[in-house]
């Protein structure tokens, strides 16, 4: 048996989807409609994410028995109920915990999380990023609506500064969370941003998740109509988003806004010689020299940061949405493989009884 794979090794070894059993049936949408009644608020925008998740799973090729769904608790995390896979209810900000125990016994199912900005960022924040740095094989879908829906109403780890809900009648306190800047911080291999109501946009970053080896973590901004209607409606207006909305294309120059004479965004992102930030300018003005182009697959995590830190928290204007991070580093339950495959060649077989009864016991005199 051979030791622990190198770095180019590693990078030859099988896709972890190609370990997940392949169905010979043509599947359509509707083979992931489970037979349970919907129940989210008429409006919500869980209901655009999840028909794009469900027309979006045959193309995936797998057989239903092999795709889990693991959620915690919240509005979001009712996902498992109406799709026709195997799926987990869990606990409240631990599903990547038990999803991260799942994918690495399991390497012949497809794990994804289906979790929100309160359940994912306020009591499983530990888990998150546990997960994120690991390295583990999960598609992460973290719904961010910037409140507390299902509770009916409180201020979330998500929401603008001066916030005014039940829980904080005079206006929030707390510096809110950026879930991409954070996920970006924790080392993940795959970060991206995308919106409830843009189906296209949210297939293509769908699809893009499930492709990567590793843990891909995917931000949808989901409109909450009852208790926080309209937080994302200038990036939802098509007027408004031109100006609003900054759409990533790896190998293509960061413009966005009105089109220009080039046929470009009239509007570019460049990096300060002095500050070394990151700032928008008017490219009629400032020429296309010094325009960044985007780079998602950087092994430095620079660039992807330093995006994510353009929108402005309360406006929300200069949002970049798309993938921000896509690198490959070795899967964990890849790793974790290797190492127990090493250890059997060079120690053999383990002993649970003899590891339970070994010389570290004591007894204890009644």
């Amino acid at each position: 048996m051979a030791d622990v794979l190198a770095q180019g090794d590693r990078e030859r070894a099988p896709h972890p989807l190609a370990l997940v059993p392949k169905t010979e049936v043509k599947q359509t949408a509707k083979d992931f409609k489970s037979d349970q009644e919907v129940r989210w608020c008429p409006g919500c925008g869980d209901y655009a994410v999840l028909a794009a998740v469900q027309g979006f799973m045959p193309e995936l090729g797998l057989a239903r028995e092999n795709i889990v769904f693991v959620s915690g608790i919240g509005c979001s995390s009712r996902f498992p109920y109406y799709l026709s896979t195997y799926g987990m209810h869990s606990i409240h900000g631990r599903a990547p915990a038990i999803a991260t125990g799942l994918a690495a016994a399991r390497s012949d199912l497809s794990v994804w999380v289906v979790t929100g900005d309160g359940d994912a960022l306020s009591i499983g924040g530990n888990h998150l990023i546990h997960a994120l740095r690991r390295n583990v094989n999960l598609k992460i879908l973290l719904f961010n609506n910037r409140i507390y829906g299902l509770t009916k109403g409180q201020y979330s780890p998500t929401s603008e500064p001066g916030k005014l809900t039940k829980s904080s009648p005079m206006g929030s306190l707390d510096a809110p969370f950026n879930p991409v800047s954070l996920a970006i911080g924790a080392e993940a291999s795959f970060v991206a941003r995308t919106v409830d109501s843009d189906r296209k946009h949210l297939t293509e970053v769908l699809r893009a998740a499930a492709d990567h080896p590793g843990t891909a973590l995917v931000e949808i901004y989901q409109n909450c109509n009852i208790f926080n209607d309209g937080a994302f409606e200038v990036l939802k207006d098509r007027e408004q988003a031109q100006e609003a909305v900054i759409r990533l294309q790896h190998g293509e120059p960061i413009r966005f806004g009105l089109p220009a004479e080039d046929g470009l965004g009239s509007k570019g992102v460049v990096r300060d010689p002095a500050s070394g930030e990151l700032e928008v300018v008017d490219v009629a003005e400032h020429g296309t020299d010094g325009i960044l182009v985007h780079d998602a697959h950087a092994q430095s995590p620079t660039l992807a940061f330093a995006l994510s830190r353009i929108a402005d928290p309360d406006t929300l204007h200069q949002t970049p949405i798309g993938v921000l991070r896509d690198v490959r580093r070795p899967v964990y339950e890849t790793l974790m493989t290797e190492q127990l495959e090493t250890a059997v060649h060079k120690n053999g077989k383990g002993d649970l009884g003899s590891l339970l009864h070994g010389n570290d016991t004591w007894t204890v005199a009644g």
